[in-house]
């Protein structure tokens, strides 16, 4: 599998997240000697572990969709998924509740929608073929023809990609697009939010992003045992067993740039020489914090400061002393306003008296993520940028209390005589521990203006050698967008160096991956059933 004549080349990654991780395995496997540089003391970004008191908890990405865009990583190192983790399915994949008591199960199982549609609207019940129907040519684009692991480094992608998008519709919000096909304002809720799980205004973000639930209704919603850290920890050992190197407690300092070509990175204190640089830092703090502006005619302080990035989250990180069973792996709990708080966090930049949150109880799935009869879980709001004027330093004390008084009056009984961990991660957090610009929680907004092209290149603009990965760069933020944004990068280094083809992922729908036996696994139990 190795490359013998690449073995001389040099690959540095900055930053270990998803992104890098996927990156770094890739160009390792091709026969790269490859060094994988990570500011904090372990691997993640940020898809990080809290441990406290017995409680472990995901400070990130809580699942996994699209299994097979995952393994095709495993694949290129010619290993398997399922033999390094343990994927659990989840159903229902959340439960939503809403301002009048009312609730939604989301799950695949096109029947099981339908029937609790016809509850609320029946009219919607009808339409909801209809509406798959639809965003099924928006699913082929970006992952069937693999539009979403293709680099749009020109004008001319962009041109080709256009009439699609136009044709299919995906130029139009989600919101709107979804609105044409349900009149209860459950249902367009239910098949409208996904962008915020990716940084994005669903009432502006482009209906190209509608494929992710249909990748859902396909691949399925999973959790790995352990956490979803257990996965950072099964890239990061298989990283190590191909030859990878990784250097935590080593912050990238700076880029090495001569005669327009990147030649290494600074970092930890002593000089990383390179081939290939590659950053999975944020993109902002790529350009703005780590290249000096010499280096950068198309990345200029301006054009970074000027870039829309997604709004931030304010996180709670709870261990209680007691269960909530009427919690579910994952939750949503609404607020009547709907509009009006998107609208208050992506545009009008306050902090609204009142709050939608996602709940995430992984002990609802694997109780060993807290000590025996009790909860973790972590409760995140989506909240302004830290482009807004709010002082997290003095708020975030008694915005936690509201939140955990608003839980206790929902439903969540005793919960503050209950909690034995509390920690806070806020919009500074963001910034200080992911030198996040402006605090985002999912780097650039997913706005139509900044989609395929428009996003910040997965071969850099400005310096030869420089490439990027992750969440900033195409296709986008989200567990399968990271990933993919890995094999769009790898392709682009491959053209560059000549590396060779690796193993190429179906669609998720259709992946049957062999049964195997990950961690903790019984024999003859199946780490990931065929579909």
């Amino acid at each position: 599998m190795v490359n013998e004549s690449n073995a001389q080349r040099r690959a540095v990654v900055v930053g270990a997240g998803f992104g890098g991780l996927a990156l770094a395995i890739r160009l390792q496997a091709a026969g790269l000697q490859v060094i994988l540089l990570e500011k904090r003391e372990k691997i993640g970004g940020r898809a990080y572990q809290l441990k406290d008191q017995g409680y472990v908890f995901d400070m990130g990405p809580s699942l996994i969709t699209a299994p097979g865009i995952v393994d095709a990583v495993f694949q290129a190192a010619g290993r398997r998924l399922v033999d390094y983790v343990d994927l659990i399915p989840l159903d229902p994949f959340y439960r939503v509740f809403f301002h009048d008591g009312s609730h939604l199960d989301y799950v695949a199982d096109p029947d099981r929608m339908k029937s609790q549609m016809r509850a609320f609207e029946p009219r919607d019940a009808e339409r909801f073929d209809d509406f798959m129907e639809a965003v099924e040519p928006i699913y082929d684009a970006i992952i069937g023809d693999r539009l979403g692991s293709k680099p749009f480094d020109s004008w001319g992608s962009m041109v080709r990609f256009l009439p699609r998008v136009v044709k299919l519709g995906a130029w139009r919000p989600v919101h709107s697009f979804v609105s044409k096909y349900f009149q209860d304002f459950r249902h367009r809720f239910i098949y409208s939010f996904h962008p915020l799980f990716v940084g994005g205004n669903p009432f502006s973000t482009p209906s190209v992003y509608l494929m992710i639930p249909y990748l859902e209704k396909l691949g399925g919603v999973w959790f790995s045992r352990g956490g979803m850290y257990s996965l950072v920890e099964a890239m990061g050992r298989l990283f190590q067993e191909i030859g990878g190197e990784i250097r935590t407690d080593t912050p990238a300092e700076r880029i090495e740039v001569e005669d327009g070509r990147a030649t290494g990175v600074h970092g930890g204190g002593r000089f990383f020489p390179a081939d290939v640089v590659v950053s999975n830092a944020d993109v902002g703090h790529t350009y703005k914090g780590l290249i000096e502006p010499r280096a950068r005619k198309h990345w200029t302080d301006r054009r970074v400061d000027g870039t829309h990035y997604t709004m931030s989250c304010f996180l709670l990180y709870l261990g209680t002393r007691r269960r909530y069973e009427q919690l579910e792996h994952h939750t949503l709990i609404l607020s009547e306003r709907y509009r009006e708080l998107v609208r208050d966090i992506f545009d009008r930049k306050i902090l609204p008296d009142d709050f939608s949150m996602y709940v995430h109880a992984p002990t609802r799935t694997d109780p060993a993520m807290a000590p025996e009869g009790c909860e973790s879980m972590y409760v995140l709001i989506p909240v302004a940028n830290k482009t807004a004027d709010i002082d997290w330093e003095s708020v975030k004390e008694p915005f936690a209390q509201r939140v955990l008084d608003f839980l206790e009056e929902w439903g969540l009984e005793g919960l503050n005589e209950a909690l034995e961990v509390l920690h806070i991660f806020t919009p500074d957090d963001f910034e200080s521990e992911l030198n996040a610009t402006y605090g985002n929680a999912f780097a650039v907004e997913p706005r139509l203006t900044q989609t395929a092209y428009l996003r910040p290149q997965n071969r850099s603009e400005d310096v030869e050698g420089l490439y990027l990965v992750g969440a900033g760069t195409h296709p986008g933020a989200g567990v399968p967008g990271v990933i993919l944004s890995a094999e769009t990068t790898y392709g682009c280094i491959a053209e560059d160096l000549g590396l060779p083809d690796q193993w190429d992922w179906s669609r998720p729908g259709d992946v049957r991956m062999e049964p195997g036996r990950g961690p903790g696994q019984e024999e003859g139990e199946t780490a990931l059933a065929e579909r």
